[in-house]
């Protein structure tokens, strides 16, 4: 029996002539290329092992394709705005996408959307799945990560908003990536940040383990399977190793370059995007502003390969190649469903669940308030002075992290 074999899943913001390439990590063989679209960051996930979905940058709407009808669009899942992040449970049952500030939660067998958390205050920036899917974190804009169980969400009353798990407010800037180690909810989570932090946590207290404070704003983060390593992508082009195994009961440091010199790889121009790193540890994988993709050696910080893209680089990840992306006979075992646009049980006029908030609205209070049709003009009024005050929100909240990290002249 063969080796697993180990791809590299690719996308940029160009796009020209495909949405998404994948190749053979060592070799470089290009394998398959999906087209249809621009993938945005965060925006790649895998599902179930049979198809390929991508959030399409700037657009309301979500691609899939199988993953052996690689130039066959399969589905288009509509949302209600731009997606800003996405990803689906490792058993292949549920698929998660950030829309503004809400996550949205669907079920894969049915199509449903069973739920719409909305406990962020700004965008949604990441999302990712524990390795048993019990659980799901999400970072956001408003500088907090919050681990919800996935269980609580569906089980929850629908007259209470569900609560997440921990609410993780230490950091001070916007969440600008989060990874996930093994272990379910025993794991231990790594986030970064624009106020030059990546912080370690652990999924089952909650507890902060470790801070590390860099020069520069961290823009990705990624540990190895061993989680001995954790690797930092910096927003001026380097990466950082930071070791795992060294610091017992030391829970915050500075990480300086000119010290551990010998834990810096250097190649990239510009911003590093995203990292991911092989099975064994060896090999690290990286993509950038500067349109390249590179594979590094971990022990010697050499990079041994790179790929020239058409764009800033917005996904870049190391997969064990499924059976379906190798195989030419393979075919999925259940048809992707359609997707539901509206919660489930919303477009039928039942109470609809919004972060689990359900509007009732009795037939006393419509005639107190002279009527339904005056109900309906009050409500979509209302809903329009929230809309105004979320766009004065966030772009104030973008003029302020534009002014306190702007580089010192």
């Amino acid at each position: 029996m063969a080796a697993p074999m180990e791809v590299a899943v690719c996308t940029d913001s160009a796009a020209p002539m495909w949405s998404c390439i994948v190749w053979e990590l060592h070799s470089g063989a290009n394998l398959l290329t999906y087209r249809g679209g621009q993938a945005g960051p965060r925006g790649l996930a895998l599902l179930n092992g049979e198809y390929l979905l991508a959030a399409q940058l700037g657009k309301n709407y979500i691609s899939a394709w199988e993953l052996q009808r690689k130039d066959q669009l399969q589905q288009k899942i509509m949302c209600p705005g731009p997606v800003t992040c996405l990803t689906a449970s490792p058993n292949g049952l549920y698929v998660l996408a950030g829309v503004a500030e809400s996550i949205h939660l669907w079920e894969v067998s049915t199509g449903n959307l069973l739920v719409i958390l909305s406990r962020h205050y700004q965008d949604v920036s990441c999302l990712q799945f524990t390795g048993d899917s019990s659980h799901f974190i999400s970072g956001g804009k408003d500088c907090l990560v919050l681990v919800w169980s996935l269980c609580s969400v569906l089980q929850a009353d629908p007259s209470r908003i569900p609560a997440p798990r921990h609410v993780w407010s230490h950091h001070t800037l916007p969440i600008t990536d989060l990874h996930c180690g093994f272990g379910g909810p025993l794991a231990r989570v790594a986030t970064s940040s624009l106020d030059q932090t990546v912080k370690l946590w652990e999924v089952s207290s909650g507890e902060l383990l470790l801070s590390v404070l860099f020069d520069v704003s961290i823009m990705a983060v990624t540990m190895d399977l061993a989680e001995h390593h954790m690797f930092c992508g910096g927003s001026e082009g380097s990466i950082f190793q930071v070791n795992l195994f060294t610091w017992p009961g030391q829970r915050e440091r500075s990480f300086h370059p000119e010290q551990d010199a010998g834990k810096v790889f250097k190649g990239h121009r510009n911003q590093v995007t995203c990292l991911s790193v092989s099975t064994d540890g060896s090999v690290l994988l990286s993509g950038s502003h500067d349109e390249t993709v590179r594979l590094w050696d971990v022990q010697s910080k050499q990079c041994i390969r790179t790929v020239a893209l058409k764009g800033p680089v917005t996904n870049a990840t190391i997969l064990l190649a499924p059976v379906s992306m190798l195989s030419s006979d393979f075919r999925p075992s259940l048809p992707l469903p359609h997707f539901n646009k509206h919660l489930l049980g919303a477009e039928h006029g039942d109470e609809p669940r919004h972060g689990g908030l359900t509007l009732r609205l009795g037939l006393h209070q419509q005639s107190v308030l002279g009527g339904q049709d005056q109900l309906r003009v009050r409500v979509t009024e209302l809903e329009d002075e929230v809309r105004n005050l979320r766009k004065i929100n966030r772009d104030l909240f973008d003029f302020s992290t534009r002014f306190i990290t702007r580089p010192a002249k």
